[in-house]
């Protein structure tokens, strides 16, 4: 897609307290508030992506883009924060609504079950029970998606896509048996080294770090991505990232087995943190299920580089679904 298309979708950026914490939530498509609409005007869909970890939303808004614009913009999407991973810029105003105030707090909410109820208020708080829901993670968002299925049956989620699903043996994995012990055994080291050099940087040499390694990426981001060097978001993210490698263990194949006409596997041939054996193994197990191998050499991280790839494939799986809408 060329600069000028991406140009012209429209994506609104808010902070909202969901919880109790600071979330941030993009939105492609003209609609920000899905119940100020009038009934007639709500969209009939919507599409609800979960981040991987750690939970960068911007990260994601080429990807949501590029979705939005290959649905012929129908319907919105949206990309949600995780917990903890987002700290609200100096400016930017907080929208609270009264669900958000009297939703209740949730315990451990950075952990791994903390961050499904987190999508989990935000959708029961934020999304009308009539408008219908595609579900789309990726990596330890595919956990939470199978999580969302198993605990709110009723939601009207159609569809639910897992990109390169974390969903079983994380620690077993060859990334995984790398990041276990940083994760699990040296995490408060890593807690230290990140607050003692990163929290004394003004927010200028933050941003010249950040611009510099986008550069040599080669990549872009219309929104701030100043979290990645916020001390707060990384610390909640290794945590988060510990839980995954101690409780993404055994495969919920009774959730997969009650949800597995609407779920689309996506599996990759170079994932270091999903290797193709767990895409035989669930094939084997699960042999009327759809369950699809890259064939085009993606990346487990697809948003900085692969995002219209991605967002042509998703949009293509739900051709025959929204020709029903």
């Amino acid at each position: 897609m060329d600069s000028e298309i991406k140009e012209e979708v429209p994506v609104h950026e808010e902070f909202i307290l969901c919880c109790g914490v600071e979330t941030q939530v993009l939105k492609c498509g003209p609609w920000t508030n899905l119940f100020n609409e009038p009934r007639a005007n709500r969209p009939k869909l919507l599409i609800f992506i979960i981040t991987g970890n750690p939970g960068f939303s911007a990260f994601y808004v080429p990807f949501a883009k590029a979705l939005y614009s290959s649905i012929n913009r129908r319907f919105p999407v949206w990309v949600i924060s995780h917990a903890g991973h987002v700290l609200v810029p100096k400016g930017k105003k907080i929208l609270i609504t009264s669900d958000d105030s009297n939703a209740p707090e949730i315990n451990d909410i950075y952990g791994l079950q903390g961050q499904v109820e987190h999508k989990l208020a935000f959708l029961r708080t934020h999304v009308p029970k009539e408008i219908k829901l595609v579900v789309i993670g990726h990596s330890v968002g595919c956990y939470i998606s199978l999580e969302i299925l198993k605990l709110a049956p009723e939601l009207p989620i159609i569809r639910s896509f897992l990109l390169f699903p974390t969903i079983e043996r994380i620690a077993e994995s060859p990334n995984g048996r790398i990041a276990t012990p940083l994760l699990c055994w040296f995490r408060y080291a890593l807690y230290v080294f990140a607050y003692l050099l990163l929290k004394p940087w003004p927010e200028k040499i933050k941003s010249f770090v950040i611009r510099t390694g986008l550069r040599m990426m080669n990549l872009q981001s219309e929104f701030s991505v100043l979290n990645i060097l916020e001390p707060f978001c990384l610390a909640n993210a290794a945590y988060l990232g510990g839980q995954e490698m101690m409780k993404v263990v055994k495969r919920d194949n009774e959730t997969i087995k009650a949800y597995l006409p609407k779920l689309t596997f996506y599996y990759g041939t170079i994932d270091a943190w999903c290797p193709m054996e767990y895409y035989e193994d669930i094939k084997k197990d699960f042999p009327e299920g759809d369950f699809r191998l890259c064939e085009k050499k993606i990346p487990h991280a697809f948003i900085l580089h692969f995002p219209q790839e991605m967002a042509d494939m998703v949009a293509d799986w739900l051709k025959d679904d929204l020709s029903k809408i």
